[in-house]
């Protein structure tokens, strides 16, 4: 009876001690603050006030952006087409942030330094490393690892295997490449853009998305990026206009009809011009005057030959008086 027993228990114990232990729960290190169309962490899409991990990747689609705040006053930004996994978040013993690193993959960000120190903070991108020394920057990664880095604000260091540069000037800019060729610092150009392999790289300089909540840098002005393309790719203003248009289109059609006055104006000219047919009827008149020019001739002929004939007997008269008087004066 106590063999059975005590078989039975060890096989229970066996089978306890042979199941793996749940996993631990990963340690929260911040909050989604913003999220624009989609971004993805390890559990499915985020929504604002969703927490982030530790060892959590992070990932935004085409036209993605999330805004990220860690608990230290870290604030990041991740753009469209953007990877990134926050690698260590340790505290030391007096509750301060000892480690923020994350590693960065591709896309775009925004980085500005919360309350710890400096060295506390490091950004691993495929070219190099970002030392942050109290610092505020952009920094863009392209499809084959290229590197861009450009200050906002404070002072920042990008080292790789070609050496270091320091970032000292607002709208600096570094770049580097996986083979370790790198840029010395200079004022950044479009001609960044294209050597990244897309216009779309540095999108919240050039303005094609827009940041709130205090990772706008009053005083930048885009540091010379900014497009004339910026409203057709901003996302706030992407929802606007789907949604505002349609209700629009319905009254482009009471519109339509204004064109029957045009018409209108022209058709009171066209009709006047009829009354000048009345003009023919004049014709008449002028058989008119022709039969009574006619009558007119015959009666100058009639007249003239009146007058021939009185002139005849005019002379006819003299004549006879001329022989009456020959002869009485002869007798």
């Amino acid at each position: 009876m106590w063999h059975m027993c005590g078989a039975a228990a060890i096989a229970a114990l066996g089978l306890t001690l042979c199941n793996p232990l749940p996993a631990m729960a990963a340690e929260p290190v911040g909050e989604a603050v913003l999220i624009k169309t989609e971004v993805r962490g390890a559990s499915g899409p985020l929504a604002v006030k969703d927490p982030v991990h530790r060892d959590e990747r992070i990932k935004t689609s085409q036209s993605g952006l999330g805004q990220f705040l860690f608990q230290d006053g870290t604030k990041l930004a991740v753009g469209w087409g953007s990877s990134v996994v926050i690698d260590r978040f340790v505290y030391d013993d007096t509750k301060s942030l000892k480690r923020l690193t994350i590693k960065a993959a591709k896309g775009t960000f925004r980085w500005i330094s919360g309350n710890s120190k400096s060295s506390a903070y490091e950004i691993l991108t495929p070219a190099g490393t970002i030392g942050v020394r109290g610092t505020a920057f952009d920094f863009s990664i392209g499809a084959d690892g290229t590197t861009a880095v450009v200050l906002l604000s404070g002072r920042a260091e990008f080292c790789g295997p070609g050496g270091c540069r320091q970032l000292t000037r607002r709208c600096d800019c570094v770049v580097a490449k996986r083979n370790g060729s790198m840029t010395d610092p200079r004022r950044v150009t479009r001609d960044v853009l294209r050597t990244l392999g897309s216009q779309r790289s540095l999108p919240f300089l050039s303005g094609s998305q827009q940041l709130t909540g205090g990772l706008g840098i009053a005083g930048v002005g885009g540091c010379g990026l900014a497009s004339v393309e910026n409203p057709k790719d901003r996302n706030p203003e992407r929802a606007a206009p789907q949604s505002s248009p349609e209700p629009r289109a319905p009254q482009a059609p009471p519109d339509r009809p204004a064109p029957p006055d045009r018409p209108a104006p022209a058709s009171p000219p066209d009709k006047p011009a009829p009354p000048d047919d009345p003009a023919p009827p004049e014709k008449p008149h002028k058989p008119d005057k022709v039969k009574h020019d006619k009558p007119h001739k015959d009666h100058s002929r009639h007249h003239r030959g009146h007058r021939d004939t009185d002139h005849g007997r005019y002379d006819s008269d003299r004549h006879d008086r001329g022989h009456h008087g020959r002869g009485g004066h002869g007798k």
